[in-house]
């Protein structure tokens, strides 16, 4: 899993029919500094996360796991939403 935060939204009216239904948000990638820097991703939201929350987000195969997300053609989905980080 990717640490992100979510940064827009994304409008599709245009789209696969496995894709229907489903809430697309744009995530910035935690570079290694863990600053909000990284890779721009989009990700299926299943959770409701909003613009501004930092996310988890699993990227590839893992992503197809879950259980509404077979036969879609999705490669990252946010699974959670961070409510604090811990520092160690």
């Amino acid at each position: 899993m990717k640490i992100g935060k979510v940064i827009d939204n994304v409008w599709s009216t245009k789209k696969d029919e496995s894709l229907i239904g489903h809430k697309f948000l744009i995530v910035q990638l935690m570079d290694k500094s863990k600053e909000f820097n990284g890779q721009v991703i989009v990700a299926a939201d299943l959770i409701g996360a909003g613009i501004g929350e930092k996310v988890l987000v699993t990227q590839g195969s893992p992503a197809k796991y879950l259980p509404n997300m077979k036969n879609t053609p999705i490669d990252a989905v946010i699974v959670g939403i961070i409510d604090e980080e811990v520092e160690r």
